[in-house]
């Protein structure tokens, strides 16, 4: 059973940086795409992003583009999220997935880490 760990989380102020990390342990870490997505407060979880695990290639959504960077290390077993130049609207709970599936249906399979940005 796949089991993810996410950490890095803390409480910044607008335009600084933060670096999530996810340690994935059991099976399937060879799956198509790992990704990040968040639950921001009064809002549905919305998806961050992904990287397909294959070619590195990765994939952002609107809101965090120029601004947050996702990388992999597969011998690590980790995924990073490098996030620059917080905002406000990037407050939430941050969670890491292992399989493409998860990504669509938003499933939590860690316990999240919290990213507080204020002004």
């Amino acid at each position: 059973q796949v089991q993810l760990a996410e950490s890095g989380g803390g409480s910044v102020q607008v335009g600084e940086s933060l670096r999530l990390s996810c340690e994935v342990s059991g099976y399937r870490y060879g799956s198509k795409c790992m990704a990040w997505f968040r639950q921001t407060p009064g809002k549905e979880r919305e998806g961050v992003a992904e990287i397909y695990t294959g070619d590195g290639r990765p994939i952002y959504e609107d809101s965090v583009k120029g601004r947050f960077d996702i990388s992999k290390d597969n011998a690590k077993r980790t995924l990073w999220l490098q996030m620059d130049d917080l905002r406000i609207e990037d407050t939430g709970m941050y969670y890491c997935v292992a399989e493409c599936t998860d990504y669509v249906t938003k499933t939590a399979r860690g316990q999240g880490t919290q990213v507080t940005v204020s002004s």
